[in-house]
């Protein structure tokens, strides 16, 4: 699927675009059904470590993993797509149909930023608006998790619910034409947030986006989190691609070539390639991945 002009024009003039209807449940379904795998093997380990009392394995994907984590948070430490490192979730990252959405913004060379995350909202059932978490971020850009060095690189947002974003399952708020303005400086306070006077005083949009949509976003267009309200986990898969040769933002940690019209031999197929990369990358002292 390629973008129309009008959307093309869309996303340039208001640093985001909402595109529903990209992908089918059949699409989807190698990624989710190995999401609930490894959710499942997780859930064993605990349960054997006595950690879970209860293994709910009657219940649904959308489910499951927050009467799991109810038990016991630590269940969802490290549940990302760079710890995980799936041969699913390797080949959707050079999926046909977000490859094209990314070529009609980015051009033919294109690689897979190595700033990815596979996102699960756990419900949130306390008074006003959940405090600030990795599930639930504030106002930010996401140019403030990549280095000074990127600057001139364009990456782009490409946001996808893995079961229907609402209002009630708690999607993300946009400020439109802000990215106009260019990066805003940010602080560590209550996670890596705008500094509250600069924080552009335009109208916000609720982003609301079904499964099999995505929600693609400029890396200065301001965004954060809303609470999940609803009794289901609010999966997500949060990925971003750059021009080839470009900086990535974050340049020890692995990207790679995903597509190319002028050298298809760069793109990298093989997937225990990827996973060494991403071992190899891990296996380092951790360096600062934020600007603040």
């Amino acid at each position: 699927m390629s973008l129309t002009m009008e959307q093309v024009i869309f996303f340039q003039t208001n640093g985001y675009l909402i595109a529903e209807n990209v992908w089918t449940e059949d699409d989807l379904r190698p990624v989710i059904e190995e999401i609930e795998r490894f959710v499942d093997e997780r859930a064993q380990r605990f349960h054997r470590e006595g950690r879970i009392a209860n293994l709910y394995p009657d219940e649904p994907f959308e489910r499951r993993f927050a009467l799991l984590y109810e038990q016991c948070p630590e269940i969802n430490r490290k549940f990302d797509i760079m710890h995980l490192l799936g041969p699913a979730m390797f080949r959707f990252l050079t999926d046909k149909k977000l490859l094209d959405i990314a070529e009609c913004l980015l051009g033919s060379e294109l690689s897979c930023n190595p700033i990815q995350h596979l996102r699960s909202k756990m419900p949130w059932k306390g008074e006003g608006e959940q405090a600030v978490s990795m599930d639930n971020v504030p106002w930010h850009q996401d140019a403030a998790v990549t280095s000074v060095e990127s600057e001139a690189s364009e990456i782009i947002t490409f946001w996808l619910p893995l079961i229907d974003a609402t209002k009630q399952t708690g999607c993300m708020e946009i400020i439109p034409h802000a990215f106009k303005g260019g990066y805003l400086r940010h602080q560590a306070e209550g996670g890596t947030t705008i500094v509250k006077e600069l924080l552009p005083e335009l109208p916000r949009i609720t982003a609301e986006c079904r499964k099999g949509g995505v929600v693609i976003m400029n890396k200065y267009t301001p965004h954060r989190g809303t609470s999940n309200r609803s009794d289901s986990v609010r999966w997500s898969l949060d990925l971003r691609y750059h021009k080839t040769g470009a900086p990535s933002g974050r340049d020890f940690h692995p990207s790679f070539v995903a597509r190319s019209r002028s050298n298809p031999d760069s793109v990298l197929t093989d997937y225990e390639q990827w996973r060494r990369m991403w071992t190899d990358a891990l296996a380092k002292p951790a360096q600062k991945a934020h600007r603040v």
